[in-house]
């Protein structure tokens, strides 16, 4: 029987953008990488200006398109915000996939999962502010599709982290309480973390898992303890 560790999620994490309803047409490729553009350049104007400060003529003019065209590919500015939000999760959650895939002990699991985490903030610093800030604004099943997926991504930390107590890696920490400890180290890296910063993202990310795994490992006597993160793949 596969433990909470190593046990690959019970279905494939698809991607759930917007625009996968039963009921939507057949898009051609070229209208996705268009419409994906358009979620981009988008994440960066509501970074700037803030979701509710920023009307459909903003949105048009950054991405050099009439209101007719812009609707042609986001349904509406709540649509586009899900998009962005989407992003987010749909990366995140690939990345908590192949943590999964990977195996290895807690240890190696939590600081490859931060790894990863810290990569999708970079990469997407601009979506990333939005996903933090503007949530509020989702409403409906959006916001619900929100909940549910940011909740997803929060049990796969505290599986990680049951294993490792259960193992005997980590100590009996409370294992919702760390999670949190761990979600909101990483999460506010976007507010100092920069492209061509001193410090990558891959250099945090093994700082954090040094200090955090260093933090609750447990050092009893007769206890296994995993490698050092240092060592994780």
């Amino acid at each position: 029987m596969e433990s909470a560790l190593t046990m690959a999620p019970k279905q494939a994490t698809a991607k759930q953008t917007t625009d996968d309803r039963p009921d939507a047409p057949r898009r051609s490729a070229k209208w996705h990488a268009r419409r994906q553009a358009i979620i981009d350049t988008s994440a960066a104007v509501f970074a700037r200006r803030g979701y509710h400060a920023t009307g459909t003529t903003e949105l048009c003019v950054a991405n050099e398109l009439g209101k007719g065209a812009l609707y042609h590919y986001i349904g509406s500015k709540e649509e586009l915000l899900a998009a962005i939000h989407d992003r987010v999760m749909d990366e995140v959650m690939l990345s908590a996939d192949r943590v999964a895939q990977a195996g290895g002990s807690a240890a190696e699991q939590l600081t490859m999962l931060g790894d990863q985490l810290l990569d999708v903030i970079a990469r997407y610093p601009d979506h990333v502010w939005v996903f933090l800030h503007e949530f509020p604004a989702l409403t409906g099943d959006r916001a619900e599709q929100f909940r549910r997926r940011r909740r997803e991504f929060e049990r796969r930390v505290e599986a990680i982290l049951q294993a490792g107590i259960d193992a005997g890696e980590f100590r009996d920490v409370d294992v919702r309480l760390t999670t949190l400890a761990w979600l909101g180290m990483h999460n506010y890296t976007y507010l100092w973390l920069k492209a061509n910063g001193p410090r990558s993202a891959r250099d945090v990310a093994r700082s954090f898992a040094d200090l955090f795994i260093r933090g609750i490992e447990n050092g009893a006597p007769g206890k296994r303890k995993g490698r050092s993160p240092q060592g994780a793949a």
